[in-house]
């Protein structure tokens, strides 16, 4: 998720909060269009979702 988040900040231009916001969006999107994954999908995104104490762009 580190990857993707400084992917999206250096290639988009996005901040650290709206890399994360983008993240979000896209996970809600998945759920959406695909509801029967919805499970795995929430557990994907939460396996490589940055720790709460963790700083994650060092």
């Amino acid at each position: 998720m580190q990857e993707l988040i400084r992917k999206l900040m250096s290639e988009a231009g996005l901040t650290e909060a709206q890399a994360m916001a983008a993240i979000n969006i896209i996970k809600d999107y998945a759920k959406g269009k695909f509801p029967v994954f919805g499970g795995a999908i929430d557990k994907l995104f939460d396996k490589y979702a940055p720790k709460q104490e963790e700083d994650f762009l060092d």
